[in-house]
């Protein structure tokens, strides 16, 4: 594999050792949250939801944050592989034009435009991604508490600076300012990971609080605006579920021992909340991922793509206004990801247990 590299937990790589790897032995998709970095997972997307797990009939649960709460919604529509073909020309294709000497657009335009992408992306289609015959998905979003209840100009600020400060002390102190809600197509299942890590509350995902739960769940602070509410959910504006789980890290082995969480992932490391991407001793695996096999792409394969790099959002910046930049760079990205796909195909049909490295 010259694009490709895998990582597994140590239950995982036992179980792909015994008895390779099958699309009956994943039980859950994990998909992260990273803005464009997330883009050159579609052609992996397109091929495990298009051709391979296609071939089995059991139930799957797909964990989204972010980017990452859209491709999995949108692998529960109907004829997934141009559902992802259209996700990835509308997030490639989408502009926010600055003011003249501008830097960077207004929260509200930005909230304003995403919402109508959102709103036209899933149009007449929101029964097919709840009544999936075999998809849960489940979103995750983060409802701001006490000074985080509702967004302000001064306050909001200043209580994402206590966030932080908590946070640095003990992930589980955020929760004094932002807890983990998790929007589930199917809230009587368990969840396929444990909650005991962090301050978690699950909601039924519905008609209504579809839209305004997968756009909080995109929601990066100070970027675009909170949800200031949702039905049936608890008060409170919700953000970004990369906040309180940027990259997913969650309790998977202890909700199911068994089984493998298959993570198409943009880096080896799976950095557990989005104000935690500084604090690098919190970026090594830990038992909860005992049982998943993460796919990324190799840093020298990285650095062939435009810019030398994966797509992320200071090409916003890079590029301006210039939107044809832009989109002809990221373009060029996921055209060259199909690489990616391509070399999991091929260790599928013979999978190597060599080629994976422990996570």
């Amino acid at each position: 594999m010259q694009a490709l590299q895998l990582y597994a937990g140590p239950r995982a790589l036992a179980a792909i050792k015994k008895d390779g790897l099958l699309p009956g032995h994943v039980h859950t998709i994990a998909a992260a949250a990273g803005g464009p970095k997330g883009l050159v997972l579609g052609p992996l997307d397109r091929y495990v939801f298009g051709a391979w797990l296609a071939q089995s009939t059991h139930a799957v649960d797909l964990v989204g944050a972010s980017i990452g709460a859209w491709r999995m919604a949108t692998a529960c529509l109907q004829e997934p592989l141009s559902a992802f073909e259209r996700l990835e020309q509308d997030y490639i294709h989408q502009h926010y034009a600055l003011a003249p000497g501008g830097k960077r657009p207004g929260a509200e335009q930005v909230s304003a435009i995403f919402g109508r992408t959102l709103s036209a992306f899933y149009a007449g289609r929101v029964d097919e991604v709840l009544n999936h015959p075999r998809y849960r998905l489940h979103i995750l979003t983060a409802r701001g508490r006490h000074l985080l209840r509702t967004e302000h100009g001064l306050r909001t600020p200043l209580a994402y600076m206590g966030a932080y400060l908590s946070n640095a002390l003990h992930r589980k102190a955020m929760g004094v300012w932002l807890e983990r809600v998790v929007f589930s197509s199917d809230a009587d299942a368990a969840l396929p990971f444990s909650t005991q890590d962090y301050r978690s509350c699950q909601v039924a995902l519905n008609r209504d609080n579809f839209h305004d739960a997968l756009q909080a769940s995109c929601s990066i602070p100070f970027v675009l605006r909170a949800v200031p509410r949702i039905a049936g959910a608890p008060a409170g504006a919700y953000w970004d579920g990369g906040i309180t789980d940027y990259h997913l890290h969650l309790n998977y082995a202890a909700a199911r021992p068994q089984g493998i969480v298959l993570y198409p992932h943009f880096q080896q490391q799976v950095v557990p909340g989005w104000l935690d991407k500084h604090l690098r001793w919190r970026h090594a695996a830990t038992p909860f991922l005992d049982t998943m096999l993460l796919l990324a792409p190799r840093a020298e394969w990285v650095r062939s793509l435009p810019n030398g790099k994966l797509p992320d959002r200071t090409d916003f910046t890079r590029y301006g206004n210039d939107l044809p930049a832009r989109v002809k760079a990221w373009s060029a990205a996921t055209s060259a990801s199909e690489q990616l796909a391509a070399e999991f195909a091929d260790w599928l049909r013979r999978p190597d247990t060599k080629q994976v490295l422990p996570l």
